[in-house]
């Protein structure tokens, strides 16, 4: 008999867990099955997610009990579109139950200065640099003029972390619960990708325990992939403005990612420019001079 190792285990865990949080999100009208009698609990039955992905009910049930192997390639595809699962949601399947991604040790590597070049030659376009964790590893003035001058320093070095500790920036952002639930879903993924990466499972605990609604979302499996869309913002002195942002990978296998801001109307770009020049006046007023982002 096959010897069980705690990372397969707790792979298996993951597994299950995953799958039986996508069954549940789902009614028998969502995949074509008629809806014949009440159902104590919410979801699709077991044996209805085992037909749709024609296989066997008893090694669909150990599957959930974590007590399957490795499944292959072709029943993780039938199980994901039973399970009517998104291409993001169908990665992260992949990558939980076959290891598809490394789970080498992540080694930081330095910001690129051809990019923080970039950076600064964007003047009146926030954007900064993240990597896996959205620890925020470079930014520019107006990233600093845009989200405030403690960006990229104590609960602000981490996107995530200020997304959810910090009440300023939960008021800033209009459109708080999607851009946080895409948060979390991108955090499910990186952690799939980088198990072994203490520093990220620390801030996924400490997330877990500070805020209700991360929790909530960590233990329904939310997988939320998203590199380009708008939000709304409401800015303490430039009032309310919609931008779009674009996450753009930078060096091949580096785990770092650009964020671009950018205005969604000419609105949102007068607003970009007011905030720019206010602080960059503010920092050489009388008698000061002018300093770095």
């Amino acid at each position: 008999m096959e010897r069980v190792t705690g990372r397969q285990a707790h792979q298996q865990t993951e597994l299950a867990q995953f799958l039986r949080a996508m069954r549940a999100r789902l009614r028998p009208e969502d995949v074509g099955l008629p809806r014949t009698d009440r159902r104590r609990t919410p979801g699709l039955r077991r044996q209805e997610v085992a037909q749709l992905a024609a296989v066997s009910v008893d090694w669909y049930i150990r599957l959930e009990q974590g007590r399957v192997g490795t499944p292959g390639t072709a029943v993780l595809d039938a199980l994901a579109q039973a399970l009517r699962l998104s291409p993001s949601e169908r990665r992260h399947l992949h990558v939980i139950s076959r290891g598809e991604a490394p789970v080498a040790p992540h080694v930081p590597a330095p910001v690129e200065p051809s990019l923080r070049v970039l950076l600064d030659g964007m003047p009146l376009l926030p954007a900064y640099v993240v990597d896996f964790r959205f620890d925020v590893l470079a930014h520019n003035a107006a990233a600093r003029a845009l989200f405030g001058e403690d960006f990229g320093t104590g609960d602000a070095a981490n996107t995530a972390r200020m997304l959810f500790l910090l009440p300023d920036i939960r008021e800033m952002q209009l459109d708080w619960e999607r851009v946080a639930r895409e948060t979390v879903g991108n955090l499910r993924a990186n952690l799939a990708r980088h198990r072994d990466d203490a520093p990220l499972r620390r801030l996924v605990a400490e997330l877990r325990d500070a805020d209700a609604d991360f929790a909530s979302w960590w233990d329904d499996h939310t997988i939320r992939q998203r590199a380009h869309g708008t939000k709304r913002l409401r800015h303490p002195t430039g009032g309310d403005l919609t931008v779009c942002y674009d996450a753009l990978a930078t060096l091949q296998g580096s785990e770092q990612c650009l964020v671009a801001v950018t205005p969604a109307d000419a609105a949102a770009e007068r607003v970009l420019r007011r905030l720019v020049a206010a602080r960059a006046a503010a920092l050489t007023g009388p008698g000061r001079q002018a300093v770095g982002a």
